[in-house]
């Protein structure tokens, strides 16, 4: 899979006139954000040059549309790595196994590409540090959001390290990072001033009313038994416990579900780019909840792979 990444760049400079003495010409750089595990953008300057990818030996190019390459995207955007062989293979059968047919095709990318969110392994990193920021803090001060996408990514990428679902070890090693990800988060300044002189049942209570969800006895009586002691550790352990829990999870599912949208297909928050505030998270929130969750009546999950911003990027 890793070769459809390779590409051949054609770029062709119009210069307008000698450039002053004191100029430089733009320079041609490669920005990752991942440090350079995944795919990554090449830029001219501050603009960003799109590279023509060629499949190899042959002067045809790769494009969005092309089952494999759109396959692969689904993988990097939202579980940050690239397709195994069984997934890889399972999900670009289910598009071309349309053939021809244009209409079954774009279901199957809509629901393929809806699947990477509700799937196991996307719903235990990316969900989860969703699900933490907002028993953590709440939603940021003045946005219908918890977490930045500038955070959200890679903390996103430290739960999933090593992560490929149905392969050797992996629910003890999710077991291990998303551990890890709590005790460190819990040792944070800012989480320390929000919540480090609380006894076990404030704490458990703060986490909750943050959250915005009023817990069941057994979840906020589980949280209290992890706070323990106390320590660190424990303190670890309660929120994971109310991150985990299921109230959270259904309240919080639909909200983080078109944050998502953001996040993975357009790279950037709600709030940046073309938009100047969220008019239109709340517009695709409003639609996805009328339909009770269901993105392919929705349209949403449609509209964003669609969409002119998300087709520019390739």
């Amino acid at each position: 899979m890793r070769k459809l990444i390779a590409a051949t760049f054609a770029l062709a400079f119009a210069c307008g006139g000698a450039l002053a003495q004191s100029q430089q010409a733009p320079t041609l750089r490669i920005v990752s954000e991942d440090g350079n595990r995944l795919p990554s953008e090449l830029m001219y300057g501050n603009t960003k040059v799109k590279p023509l990818r060629l499949r190899p030996g042959t002067n045809q190019p790769i494009t969005i549309d092309d089952s494999d390459f759109f396959v692969q995207e689904q993988y990097v955007d939202f579980l940050s790595r690239f397709p195994d062989a069984s997934g890889f293979q399972f999900w670009q059968n289910e598009i071309n196994q349309c053939g021809a047919n244009a209409a079954c095709v774009e279901v199957k990318r809509i629901n393929t590409s809806g699947a990477f969110f509700l799937s196991i392994e996307f719903q235990n990193t990316g969900y989860f540090v969703y699900k933490t920021y907002k028993a953590a803090f709440g939603d940021l001060p003045g946005k219908p959001v918890p977490v930045r996408r500038e955070n959200f990514m890679p903390e996103t990428r430290s739960i999933a390290n090593g992560i490929i679902v149905g392969q050797g070890n992996w629910q003890q090693q999710l077991d291990a990072n998303k551990n890890a990800y709590v005790l460190s988060f819990v040792q944070r300044s800012d989480f320390q001033a929000a919540h480090g002189s609380q006894d076990a049942t404030a704490y458990v209570n703060s986490l909750f009313s943050n959250a915005g969800v009023s817990p069941t006895a057994q979840e906020q009586q589980a949280a209290i038994t992890a706070f323990g002691a106390g320590d660190t550790a424990g303190r670890a352990a309660a929120l994971r416990s109310v991150s985990d829990s299921q109230t959270l999870q259904q309240s919080e599912f639909n909200k983080a579900f078109v944050l998502l949208q953001y996040f993975g297909y357009l790279k950037r928050n709600p709030d940046e780019g073309p938009d100047t505030n969220f008019n239109g998270y709340s517009f695709w929130l409003s639609k996805l909840n009328q339909f009770g969750g269901d993105f392919v009546q929705a349209e949403m999950v449609k509209a964003f792979i669609n969409s002119t911003e998300y087709r520019g990027r390739f």
